[in-house]
């Protein structure tokens, strides 16, 4: 009788602690769900395994309170540079990509896509050292240049844009390869979107452009309004030297005709691609971004961009609200590549959660003009969630105080 008491009681215990992790108390949104009310977040085997109000925290084997946040579902960043075995070649141009587990998580970054650090020729590379063996989930977008960005000359050579070789490896890595990418082309000839186009049709993912310099007889006008298909994404959508806004200050038309056609309207921050100038103005007439990216590498991380939440803080700053700063930051993202799976907090899904920190102060933005914007708000990173398994923790929140250990002997070294 006391042996059957014992297993009923074990079996009551473990029945109790059903989740892993249970993310108490914080303030949820999740846009896709329709979500941004105090929920409680619980995780089991890497899954969301529920989002509701007030979870017992008896049901977990570990509680955090997160009743001073924000908890949202693992940041998407469709715009980096992570193809470090490109770094050589790049450097040259100025531009080095970045390890992505040392630089994403930080800034609750769960998802990513680099935008087309490789093409046909190098991609099966960045695949094998990089892609396969990051614990962020990274995703890819060919360069239309057979050997991708590595320094200006090979996104100039229109001799190696060969929309079937793309296409075909496209094709064959469909798990990881979501667009085609033209970026950085300085010449007067539309062949590396035409190319670029054209080998996203055959693989049916979507193009991302990077215009390069505007050129006569290359007018953006008709990039957007002939040559950009529903779904197509312009990226770096407030570079200097882009004419977003006319010579009155007013949002040019043919922005919002393309915004109409379905052309998806990409941050990029990067090193030169966001000036205040162009973005207050033309937010402030309603022209927002449909998702905001980061165009990590080495140089604007060090520079007016830094990380994904300071580049969000900046919306916040110029009136976007909250949940459309997370929408844009997750669940529109995922959305624009096809990978409908992240971006978002549903019972199922891969347990990828952001916890984000609101400070409010007086704080200054830079641009890549390096002019400032005054704010008062800033949101950082306090914890992020991969797979269900914490990969940043700031402040420690998961943890216990170490005076609670009491002494211990010495452990075994492991190192």
């Amino acid at each position: 009788m006391k042996n059957a008491f014992l297993i009923l009681l074990f079996a009551a215990g473990a029945l109790a602690q059903q989740y892993d992790l249970l993310l108490k108390g914080g303030t949820v949104i999740d846009p896709k769900n329709g979500i941004n009310a105090r929920r409680d977040v619980a995780i089991t085997g890497g899954k969301i395994a529920a989002v509701a109000a007030n979870i017992p925290s008896v049901q977990a084997k570990k509680v955090v309170d997160v009743s001073r946040f924000y908890v949202t579902p693992g940041l998407v960043d469709i715009h980096v540079h992570v193809y470090a075995g490109a770094t050589k070649s790049e450097l040259a141009g100025g531009l080095s990509s970045l390890i992505p587990d040392h630089h994403l998580f930080q800034t609750g970054v769960t998802t990513a896509v680099d935008a087309g650090s490789s093409g046909y020729k190098n991609f099966p590379e960045f695949r094998d050292t990089i892609i396969k063996h990051s614990r962020a989930k990274i995703y890819a977008m060919l360069n239309i240049g057979a050997n991708g960005m590595g320094g200006t000359a090979n996104e100039q050579d229109m001799t190696s844009m060969d929309s079937k070789a793309t296409a075909d490896m496209a094709r064959a890595n469909k798990d990881i390869v979501v667009g085609i990418k033209t970026a950085h082309f300085a010449g007067p000839q539309w062949t590396p979107v035409d190319r670029a186009l054209e080998a996203a049709k055959l693989a049916g993912i979507p193009m991302m452009v990077d215009f390069g310099l505007i050129v006569p007889g290359r007018p953006i006008e008709k990039l957007f309004l002939e040559k950009m298909r529903a779904g197509d994404i312009y990226t770096h959508m407030f570079r200097p030297f882009d004419p977003v806004l006319d010579a009155k200050g007013a949002v040019n038309s043919f922005y919002r005709e393309a915004r109409k056609r379905g052309v998806i309207f990409d941050v990029g921050h990067g090193a030169g691609s966001l000036a205040f100038q162009w973005a207050v103005p033309a937010m402030q007439q309603g022209f927002a971004p449909d998702s905001i990216s980061t165009d990590l590498h080495s140089g604007s991380l060090t520079g007016g961009m830094k990380s994904m939440l300071n580049v969000m803080s900046k919306f916040l700053n110029m009136g976007m609200p909250m949940e459309e700063v997370i929408r844009k930051s997750t669940w529109n993202p995922a959305r624009e590549v096809h990978r409908e799976q992240h971006g978002h907090l549903t019972i199922g899904a891969e347990a990828d959660v952001t916890v984000i920190r609101l400070d409010q102060g007086k704080f200054g933005f830079t641009d890549v003009e390096n002019d400032r914007m005054d704010g008062a708000q800033r949101l950082e990173c306090e914890l992020t969630v991969r797979a269900g398994r914490v990969v940043w923790d700031l402040n420690g929140i998961t943890s216990e105080d170490w005076k609670k250990r009491g002494r211990t002997l010495p452990r075994k070294q492991i190192y």
